[in-house]
């Protein structure tokens, strides 16, 4: 089978279907040429950095050899939108990239307002308040649900890993990371719509 060929027609489910069976890494070469600007685009929304989102695009798809094999992955498009998402606020969380950022902004040359300081530690104090309140919403899940939701999305595990490790069967797994998830999506867009 020449694999260059026929694995670009092929669809994102089909692929990662047949990268679970052989582990090829043109396969995820092949995800990668397919996603690689729309992980950019995620990753400039929350680093604000071009060199940094590009370092991010490749973290990231470097991942997908290891958690493609681990995860049972239904809509690659909307779990990998995640998975972007979740490495970009490990990033802004991480204090070496803060580090970075304010080394960087010393060492410019530029004179820069002073107001724009003001709106980058905003953004940032956003970003922090979103983390707080996420933190908090789930100290408001069934014990159950938060353990699989941290497990699966914080420590990014995979269902059987979660089962092997909690004791709950396959199924209460998938479960409690559905309905946790759902909870808290209802429970955040509840509070924006109060503030």
């Amino acid at each position: 089978m020449n694999q260059s060929n026929s694995i670009s027609t092929l669809s994102d489910t089909a692929l990662i279907s047949l990268y679970q069976k052989d582990g090829d890494k043109q396969i995820v070469g092949e995800l990668y040429k397919r996603y690689t600007r729309f992980v950019f685009s995620i990753c400039m929304k929350y680093l604000r950095d071009e060199e940094s989102s590009k370092d991010a695009v490749m973290q990231i798809f470097e991942k997908l050899f290891v958690d493609l094999r681990k995860h049972e992955v239904s809509n690659f498009k909307s779990w990998l939108h995640s998975v972007t998402r979740n490495h970009c606020l490990h990033i802004l969380r991480d204090s070496k990239y803060q580090n970075q950022k304010l080394k960087d902004f010393s060492n410019s040359e530029e004179e820069v307002m002073e107001n724009q300081q003001f709106l980058y530690q905003d953004s940032v104090n956003v970003l922090e308040d979103r983390v707080a309140d996420l933190e908090r919403e789930l100290g408001n899940l069934s014990k159950e649900q938060r353990v699989c939701v941290e497990l699966f999305y914080l420590k990014d595990k995979s269902y059987q890993e979660i089962a092997d490790e909690t004791g709950y069967s396959l199924n209460q797994v998938k479960s409690y990371i559905q309905n946790g998830k759902r909870n808290l999506t209802n429970s955040m867009v509840g509070n924006e719509r109060k503030q």
